[in-house]
């Protein structure tokens, strides 16, 4: 068996899709998987991800598990039904034979985990990040991707550093704790069980 997931993120850049794969390697062994990670591929934007999780799910041997990270973009009625969500925010229909589990969602966005992990960005951002410009950390799922972006985006504004998508973003996520996301994040507590039974 074999285990490969496909993650939006890391643009056109060969040096940022290491930086991608590299983040969430470090976020994933810090979840348990160590001994068996997936492999990670990471595809740049969200349609070329689509696009390179469904030739591999089209190409997979029986008990492969191949799946695909993405951005929810928008809240989740339903976190279980995701291919139900991304057929209505991405008109992106369910390649034959796919289950839920094959899709597992960042909740609106990426964004949303390094807000969900204060220390992370104290740690990332020493003596300048501007914390009450953060939201709260109550519903963090239902809060939109600009609301997210821009909280992150004006409490790093006076770091040298400052917040960018890409590869600052991809240095927070390498520090993540899993247990303060699990505090804030239903979604990223149902991508821990998913890939807990599946790996």
């Amino acid at each position: 068996m074999s285990a490969k997931i496909y993650i939006e993120g890391g643009g056109d850049s060969k040096e940022l899709h290491t930086r991608c794969r590299e983040g969430f390697r470090r976020l994933f062994e810090k979840c348990g998987f160590d001994g068996r990670m997936p492999r990670l591929v990471a595809c740049g934007g969200r349609g070329a991800t689509f696009d390179d999780f469904s030739t591999a799910h089209a190409n997979a041997m029986a008990g492969d598990y191949v799946a695909m990270l993405v951005d929810s973009e928008d809240p989740v009625v339903d976190i279980e039904r995701t291919w139900e969500h991304l057929k209505q925010r991405d008109s992106w229909d369910k390649p034959d034979g796919a289950d839920d589990e094959q899709v597992l969602l960042m909740t609106t966005c990426m964004e949303t985990w390094l807000i969900s992990d204060r220390q992370a960005l104290r740690e990332q951002y020493p003596d300048c990040l501007q914390e009450n410009a953060l939201p709260h950390l109550t519903v963090m799922e239902s809060r939109t991707r600009d609301a997210i972006q821009n909280a992150m985006v004006h409490a790093t504004r006076a770091c040298k550093n400052k917040f960018a998508k890409g590869k600052r973003s991809f240095e927070v996520v390498a520090r993540l704790d899993p247990a303060e996301l699990r505090k804030h994040l239903p979604s990223f507590v149902r991508c821990e069980r998913v890939l807990g039974k599946r790996l």
